[in-house]
């Protein structure tokens, strides 16, 4: 009985073991929540915004998927997060239509890949940008993109 108590044991530790490293490898904060691109702001004091927030998204799945839009195309990729506020994009499967001049779909494609950590706050997601490169700015999908104060 012994042995077979110990390889009880062993199971479920391995199975806890699986569950707490999945935990960590997608924040709860982010699974399951949509947000569309209010702006980006670079660190040269320059803040670009979309001529349409609906036009930029994120959806993070609880499975480490995300699927976002960037203009006249989608994609869909991973994201992780290895520690408190830091995350990851995973390479992007993308549509490959001609967008309209003057889209900020290149420069959303090429800069997800550079995103490194996030913040949470007053309702808006944060994506900070490595080297300070920037953050872009995420209010929930749906939701009025314009702050008091900004001309709509």
């Amino acid at each position: 009985m012994s042995g077979t108590r110990q390889l009880a044991r062993s199971v479920a530790l391995a199975g806890l073991v699986a569950l707490a490293c999945q935990s960590l490898s997608a924040p709860r904060g982010l699974a399951g929540t949509s947000w569309q691109l209010v702006e980006i702001q670079s660190v040269d004091g320059t803040t670009v915004r979309p001529d349409d927030s609906a036009k930029y998204t994120l959806a993070f799945a609880a499975d480490g998927k995300v699927a976002a839009r960037a203009d006249c195309n989608r994609g869909a990729g991973t994201w992780t997060s290895d520690g408190a506020s830091q995350l990851t994009f995973g390479n992007f499967a993308t549509t490959r239509a001609m967008c309209p001049p003057n889209s900020l779909e290149p420069r959303f494609w090429r800069d997800l890949s550079f995103v490194r950590s996030y913040l949470l706050k007053d309702g808006r997601l944060y994506l900070s940008l490595q080297a300070d490169g920037g953050i872009y700015v995420f209010a929930p999908l749906g939701a009025p993109t314009s702050q008091k104060g900004d001309p709509q």
